[in-house]
């Protein structure tokens, strides 16, 4: 039975709930959501949702870098929208943190997300 590894990295934003970062089970790990928080000040930025989904990225590739992997890695990403008229924002800014062959994607539109975020992005890895 493959062990599961609790991934907890210091250079991301605390978590805003009773979960952890990730975890790693085998050779995947499985992201939490990230919403666009500063991790230097645990605050949600301000900006629209390209200023977000930038946050988002940068919070995400914080726990990929902690285990030495890339957004190449990634083989799975679900994004939430608070407005999907914001789709198009979204994906300049993801595209240019995913390049090659992108990961399979899901986009869903939600009512809210934590701390008023307008988008949160999860990612299941590949090591």
């Amino acid at each position: 039975m493959a062990t599961k590894t609790i991934i907890k990295p210091a250079k991301s934003p605390a978590a805003v709930g009773p979960y952890n970062h990730a975890v790693r089970v085998g050779d995947l790990m499985f992201c939490a959501g990230q919403i666009p928080i500063d991790p230097k000040n645990g605050n949600l930025v301000a900006g629209d949702i390209k200023v977000q989904t930038e946050r988002v990225l940068q919070n995400v590739k914080a726990i990929l870098d902690d285990q030495k992997l890339t957004f190449a890695n990634v083989v799975k990403s679900t994004v939430f929208l608070t407005n999907l008229a914001d789709f198009a924002g979204m994906n300049e800014i993801y595209s240019k943190h995913f390049t090659g062959d992108f990961p399979a994607r899901s986009t869903i539109q939600v009512a809210a997300l934590p701390k008023g975020a307008n988008v949160e992005i999860e990612v299941v890895a590949h090591f």
